[in-house]
């Protein structure tokens, strides 16, 4: 097995063990004979390089004739899809984890936790990927480094991953075009790599976002480890909730000193933004497109709203997944108000600057990112 990102073990997590675990435990996919994969790898590609003229042509964000830094589109398994976010994790948790490790190693004790520590939460951790490696249709992933087999854009740009089987399942699912939801969701998609490569300070202005999240942490490492094998119990038949039957703080609810709710606060209104942009955009570009789009966005919004299973629901409060589902609803009400309002160019004055962006009271009350930015603009 290939190495996450150098040694497989790193105090608190045995990187390496977790996409061992994940990669074993995750639900095999669709069955799919090797002619309809290769032919569905052949249409997402072919999808994906469409979906980049009519999301550029829809959003503005690019100018005609500018070249913005590209980067990849994979199309991966399940498996390969585990990998990059192992890869991303790591990355952006080390910070965290290092502090974590140094509060530990002052602990009675601690010595016993070392390496098994790190292994059990490995194993947890690949617990909890290989859940969500089977709900995940696509994603922009723009943290981890760029290897041999996860290839990257330059100057540490992202790649775009669309996962195969699951866009397979879900079409079978909901019972819809093919043909016509696989160019849908690499709509969704290709906006967000679009969102990435035109705005050059976004990454580094989220990645600076994260870290300060996570520098100002002060946890104590059993209660996360204690999170995370919560999580991980649900999924063979245990009970992520409280004594009382109330559901159990999310991961990220755990952490939040003052300063980082200040710091919530603001990466909940910028991934409102990214989430809601690119539903409104998939909708927008949908109609002249995707024949079927209507019938689509029916199923998949009774989909997204209903959930898989309680199973599914403790799961989402645990990880934090409930908010990305609001995300996805508020964000979007924002981005079409906001255009409603002062047309497509005026809504791109968003990617301006940090500055620019909308607070988290704003995504709820667009009129006044508008007075906010128009009039300070225009002034």
């Amino acid at each position: 097995m290939t190495s996450i990102g150098g040694a497989g073990t790193s105090g608190m997590v045995d990187w390496n063990l977790a996409v061992a675990t994940a990669t074993r435990l995750v639900r095999p996919g669709p069955e799919v004979s090797r002619d309809e994969a290769r032919e569905v790898v052949a249409e997402l590609r072919r999808h994906a390089k469409a979906s980049e003229e009519h999301v550029r042509a829809y959003t503005r964000m690019i100018p005609e004739g500018a070249e913005p830094h590209d980067t990849p589109v994979l199309v991966v398994d399940r498996a390969g899809w585990i990998k990059a976010n192992v890869a991303g994790f790591r990355e952006l948790l080390t910070p965290l984890l290092g502090k974590m490790q140094e509060r530990r190693s002052t602990t009675p004790g601690s010595g016993v936790l070392g390496a098994v520590g790190g292994k059990v939460t490995g194993v947890e951790l690949g617990m909890l990927l290989s859940f969500l490696a089977s709900r995940i249709l696509g994603q922009y992933e723009t943290f981890a480094p760029a290897t041999r087999d996860l290839p990257a854009g330059a100057n540490g740009g992202g790649r775009l991953l669309l996962v195969a089987p699951n866009i397979v399942h879900v079409e079978r699912e909901l019972d819809v075009s093919p043909h016509d939801f696989r160019l849908w969701v690499c709509l969704h998609e290709e906006t967000h790599r679009t969102q990435f490569t035109a705005v050059p300070w976004l990454r580094d202005h989220l990645q600076g976002e994260i870290q300060s999240f996570l520098a100002a942490t002060d946890v104590d490492p059993g209660t996360v480890v204690e999170r995370l094998r919560e999580a991980a119990q649900a999924l063979t038949g245990g009970r992520p909730e409280g004594e009382e039957g109330e559901p159990s703080p999310s991961l990220v609810e755990l952490v939040q000193t003052p300063e980082q709710r200040e710091i919530l606060g603001r990466l909940t209104a910028v991934m409102s933004l990214l989430e809601g942009h690119a539903d409104y955009v998939m909708d927008g570009v949908g109609p002249q497109v995707v024949p079927s789009v209507a019938e689509i966005r029916e199923k998949f919004q009774a989909r997204r709203a209903r959930g898989a299973s309680r199973l599914d629901l403790a799961l989402r409060r645990l990880l934090g997944l409930d908010a990305k589902l609001r995300q996805y609803r508020d964000g979007e009400r924002f981005v079409r108000a906001v255009v409603d309002q002062v047309g497509m160019e005026g809504f791109n004055r968003v990617w301006t600057s940090p500055n620019t962006l909308p607070t988290k009271t704003e995504i709820a009350a667009p009129a006044e990112w508008i007075a906010r930015v128009h009039r300070k603009a225009d002034s």
